[in-house]
């Protein structure tokens, strides 16, 4: 019967590399003015990872007084210490990094090519870190892009762009997104935009790199040359018979100098012919056959918002639902602009049906704010719940600009009255389309919903589980 002492043996080889008895490699990590002195042992080096063992083999390292010398300017000491307590001890804690750590730290062990961490650490970032994933999406997609190894993350990556591609291409680092980086993402077939919205988006791009102005009647002929030159691979891409007439006229064929003829008079012919089929070319085929979205019959939402719906609904703090796996269906109940702007027809249309998500766009601006009332807008008086919330876009066409807050007094989490529209806690639409929002907290963490606002436009969704 053989007994196992892991435990036992990792904490003698932490020690070992505290101690440093007996040490023979010498580490300058980190750059000027930070670089720090670390000793470490060759022996467990070359074991526990290919990059040292290839090193120590082929006398890469300067040797001194019977020492290795290794330089690694590019990865802070903080980070190496890390890195050599996992190969010595193999043992490794995530939380308390910050987030640019965490991903300095993928980038330091896949040079290092230990090959056990870049795993475990592409896992944490996507189960932990998806926030800081989409906050930072054009500059860590790059970083990927330079990594094959990053496989996991960069489907992650892949996946969630395609599902809210607007996150990206409506994003102030847009711009400088690389070409072969964007040829990527227009090749993809399962890009969740409208064909408008993507050459628009292409267009913009196009017209920063070359410093050219969106004004066709004020280009010269050089103008017309370089935004050619840049746009040819990708007109390949756009499905340009998924765009419709009207934007097809105003959108694109004001740019007919930059697009090929033979593309322009096969699009004028789809267009004008009635009942035409589009003409076989070397367009890539519609996106719309290799998309299976879930459906919202709303004029305030996408389908983004759903899965970041369902997933606060059920709670999940890091790894958000897709539009693949979200367990519930959003069935409107209530349309302000068509059944009546008023209290009445607000209850007439939500009273009794169970749990509902409601939103609001304010007047005048792109902003939505709303709630989670899991239970309904039925009775007269407070209700108790521990699993409602208020939300706040502060652009609705960006869900990464979003503020949540869960009940925090959960006896005055939502107020029933016929006299009063949605009302949650803080959040009081007594005349229904004018509200006020009591910032102090006491119902809901403060989410910086505006303390007085006009609703322009409501809608109520049915919350059924699938």
């Amino acid at each position: 019967m053989s007994t196992k002492f892991f435990a036992e043996l990792s904490k003698d080889y932490e020690k070992l590399f505290e101690t440093e008895i007996g040490y023979d490699v010498i580490i300058y990590a980190g750059e000027e003015p930070i670089v720090k002195e670390i000793h470490a042992h060759s022996n467990i080096l070359c074991i526990r990872s290919q990059y040292f063992r290839t090193a120590f083999s082929n006398d890469w390292a300067e040797k001194s007084n019977g020492k290795f010398i290794f330089k690694k300017p590019n990865i802070s000491p903080h980070l190496f210490n890390i890195i050599l307590r996992f190969i010595y001890c193999g043992n490794i804690e995530l939380k308390n990094l910050q987030n640019l750590d965490v991903l300095n730290l993928l980038i330091a062990v896949d040079e290092l090519n230990i090959q056990q961490l870049v795993t475990h650490i592409q896992e944490f970032l996507i189960n932990n870190k998806t926030e800081f994933l989409h906050q930072n999406s054009t500059s860590i997609l790059e970083t990927i892009y330079q990594h094959e190894i990053f496989i996991d993350l960069w489907n992650f990556y892949l996946e969630k762009i395609c599902e809210e591609p607007k996150v990206l291409f409506y994003s102030d680092n847009f711009l400088n997104l690389k070409a072969s980086l964007l040829e990527l993402l227009l090749k993809r077939d399962d890009l969740n935009m409208d064909e408008i919205e993507i050459w628009e988006c292409l267009l913009k791009w196009c017209f920063a790199q070359q410093s050219v102005k969106n004004d066709t009647t004020k280009w010269s002929k050089e103008d017309i040359v370089k935004i050619e030159k840049l746009s040819c691979r990708f007109i390949p891409l756009i499905r340009f018979y998924d765009i419709k007439p009207a934007d097809f006229f105003y959108k694109v064929y004001c740019y007919k100098d930059i697009l090929p003829q033979d593309l322009i008079h096969d699009l004028l012919k789809f267009h004008i012919v009635p009942n035409i089929k589009p003409t076989k070319s070397s367009l890539a085929l519609s996106r719309k056959q290799n998309l299976k979205l879930l459906k919202i019959n709303s004029t305030l939402i996408g389908l983004n918002h759903i899965p970041l719906f369902a997933s606060w609904i059920d709670k999940k703090d890091s790894s958000h639902y897709n539009d693949k796996t979200v367990p519930y269906d959003f069935r409107l109940l209530y349309y302000s602009s068509k059944d009546g702007f008023d209290n009445s027809s607000f209850h007439k249309n939500c009273d009794n049906k169970g749990a509902t998500i409601w939103i609001a766009k304010i007047q005048d601006s792109t902003q939505l704010i709303g709630g989670y009332n899991p239970l309904d807008w039925g009775g007269n008086g407070w209700k108790y719940t521990t699993d409602s919330f208020l939300f706040n876009f502060i652009d609705g066409n960006n869900i990464s600009t979003v503020n949540l807050g869960y009940v925090n007094n959960t006896n005055y989490a939502v107020y029933c009255d016929n006299y009063y529209g949605p009302t949650m806690g803080d959040l009081t639409c007594l005349s229904f389309n004018n509200c006020t929002y009591n910032n102090n907290g006491h119902y809901y963490p403060n989410i910086n919903i505006p303390t007085n606002f006009t609703v322009e436009v409501y809608e109520v969704f049915q919350v059924i589980k699938k």
